[in-house]
């Protein structure tokens, strides 16, 4: 590996000791305080312990912290364009100090490293920490195994090839065209290997649109014109975007043994003062047009007065894909385009909720029964009802009536409702769910994976309390019931509902049937 490019600061600092070491690590863990991660955090802890960070050697105490944010410097003066450190609750810091020694685990218990506390200091209601690692074993991927690859396995793969010079693009969202033109032009113009690089660092992996993704990159690998193409996945978390996520992206390139780097987002003059620093060579992705006279794509300021047509933007490629419309062969590579149609599909293949939303007695589960029945008479639906009462019944018996239980109560139906919209059927909903910031939280818990249909069911509350079969309206003006919505606890009256309905002037027939209209509209029933 000597002819390959140097790692950032000339020093691959993996932090995964003998076998020998981890074991007896492990084997410490069980008596130490445990950290369990997010993602995002064991995303950063990967690239740490793996080198993908070097020369990090661990979370920065507070100077490096402070000095990273101030002015892109480690205290010791290195370049380094983002503070990485461990932040935990309050709760989690209040007994950590300076030298203890804390295992620290993903999410689902697997001990991945030792952390030997440095500084610990507050900041906005959590508690950040520094210090040295030990790793104890990498995260444990069960997908696409064989493209996941440590900045040690990258560099012996690419001198076992026999590359010297290689360009790393390392792309967030699905590969289209106008990249794959202009990084295979780079790669050429700079006689180099190309190494497509993308990020995946704290994708669930039960996400379709994940999937597609990583199957839409080997769809184009195969593709590929160039002699020397590699794929493999990049454990980055997000950093927010911008010069400095960027910058730490060019480094972490270079650590995997990459000697240029496509960038995204940031333009070449704001890249131009750090390639010699970081001993790289940082190229923009440009805005590109499609040239029909030449058959690719260019970057616009080359386009020279040809006709051209604009590449389609992400709203434009979702709406396609929604009604099932043509994506031109000229923006996406069709194996690609298959690929996002499994995790897109047309609308009348998507999952949709249903989301009725009133008083008690306003005709909610009426109007939800007769929708479900309709429904699958229509057939070519699965179609689950999560009623208020069973949903109550079954899901969240141990739950009483103050407004913090009845939150978890809607979120825990909303949570349900993403899962069967995420699977592709359809849930109707039919809470009261008096609250419009847990009805936004549920909109936003399900529109990821497909449609949310909110119906604000306006039934007057006199009207609802005249049909009070259980007496709770009285009992609830009698002092008996507390914290009754309409009576002694607010209803948040929706603001922009996809239907609001009166059950008071509409029967059930008539009401059931605009709901049907409007799904037909919106393009979710055939």
């Amino acid at each position: 590996m000597n002819n390959l490019i140097p790692p950032y600061a000339d020093k691959l600092t993996a932090l995964i000791g003998t076998p020998e070491r981890q074991a007896a690590l492990k084997l410490e863990a069980r008596d130490l305080v445990s950290i369990d991660l997010t993602p995002r955090q064991t995303a950063d802890l990967e690239l740490l312990i793996n080198g993908g960070y070097s020369p990090l050697t661990g979370y920065m105490n507070r100077v490096d912290y402070d000095s990273v944010a101030a002015s892109m410097r480690l205290a010791n003066g290195t370049f380094w364009p983002v503070p990485i450190a461990l932040e935990v609750t309050e709760k989690i810091g209040a007994n950590l100090v300076s030298g203890v020694r804390v295992a620290l685990r993903d999410a689902e218990g697997f001990m991945l490293a030792v952390l030997t506390v440095g500084d610990v200091w507050p900041v906005e209601g959590k508690v950040r920490m520094g210090g040295a690692l030990e790793g104890a074993g990498l995260p444990q991927h069960h997908d696409f195994t064989e493209l996941r690859q440590t900045p040690e396995e990258m560099r012996h793969q690419f001198a076992r090839r026999g590359w010297r010079r290689i360009l790393a693009f390392q792309p967030e969202h699905a590969l289209f065209r106008p990249q794959y033109d202009f990084i295979v032009e780079c790669a050429r113009s700079h006689e180099a290997s190309l190494l497509l690089h993308p990020v995946a660092g704290e994708m669930p992996a039960d996400e379709v649109e994940y999937f597609a993704r990583i199957h839409g990159y080997e769809a184009v690998l195969a593709r590929s014109t160039l002699a020397s193409t590699a794929l493999a996945l990049l454990p980055l978390p997000d950093h927010g975007g911008g010069l400095r996520t960027a910058l730490l992206k060019a480094i972490v390139a270079r650590n995997y043994g990459c000697t240029h780097v496509v960038l995204e987002g940031v333009a070449e003059s704001e890249l131009a003062p750090y390639s010699a620093g970081l001993g790289l060579h940082l190229i923009s992705l440009p805005a590109m047009v499609y040239v029909e006279a030449e058959g690719k794509h260019l970057p616009t300021t080359k386009a020279h007065g040809q006709v051209t047509k604009e590449i389609l933007s992400a709203e434009e490629l979702h709406r396609r894909l929604e009604r099932g419309q043509d994506i031109p062969e000229w923006f996406a590579f069709p194996e690609v385009v298959a690929a996002l149609r499994r995790a897109y599909p047309p609308r009348p293949m998507q999952g949709v909720c249903i989301f009725f939303t009133g008083f008690s007695g306003s005709g909610k589960s009426t109007l939800a029964k007769a929708l479900m029945v309709r429904l699958l008479e229509l057939g070519g639906r699965q179609v689950t009802l999560l009623d208020g009462d069973i949903v109550r019944k079954h899901l969240s018996s141990e739950l009483g009536f103050s407004r913090e239980h009845r939150d978890l109560n809607i979120r825990r139906i909303g949570y349900v409702a993403s899962e069967i919209v995420k699977h592709r059927g359809v849930a109707i909903c039919a809470p009261i769910a008096p609250y419009a910031a847990t009805r936004h939280a549920v909109r936003h818990m399900i529109e990821q994976y497909g449609g949310f249909f909110e119906i604000h069911v306006a039934t007057p509350i006199e009207v609802c309390e005249s049909r009070d079969r259980k007496g709770l309206y009285a009992k609830a003006r009698a002092g008996l019931v507390k914290e009754f919505t309409g009576v002694s606890d607010p209803y948040e009256v929706p603001k922009s509902p996809e239907l609001v309905i009166d059950t008071s002037d509409i029967g059930v027939d008539e009401a059931v049937q605009r709901i049907l209209l409007k799904l037909e509209r919106e393009g979710y029933l055939r």
